[in-house]
């Protein structure tokens, strides 16, 4: 599934989907862990540094990260994403 070309107000530059979870992500209340499907590297106008966006099957975003360069948020993912392999397309 494409991504919308901003999430959260951040422009994307490179992105991953995956029909079966990368992985889950538990909430900080409590709640049922949420699936991720979508991993989205974006960069908002104003700053040097990118952001990971963790999203689920509609493009929300459940979790997010920030990183000095492009190739560290994608090289970088944490372990619970790593069920299914990341294939990065760029925007």
């Amino acid at each position: 599934m494409t991504p919308p070309p901003h999430i959260d107000g951040a422009r994307i530059l490179a992105w991953a989907w995956s029909d079966l979870p990368f992985g889950h992500v538990t909430n900080e209340h409590g709640g049922a862990p949420a699936a991720i499907h979508g991993l989205a590297v974006c960069r908002y106008a104003d700053e040097a540094r990118v952001y990971r966006f963790s999203c689920d099957a509609q493009w929300e975003t459940v979790q997010d990260d920030v990183y000095a360069s492009e190739d560290d948020a994608r090289e970088q993912l944490p372990a619970q994403y790593r069920a299914v392999t990341a294939t990065w397309n760029l925007a």
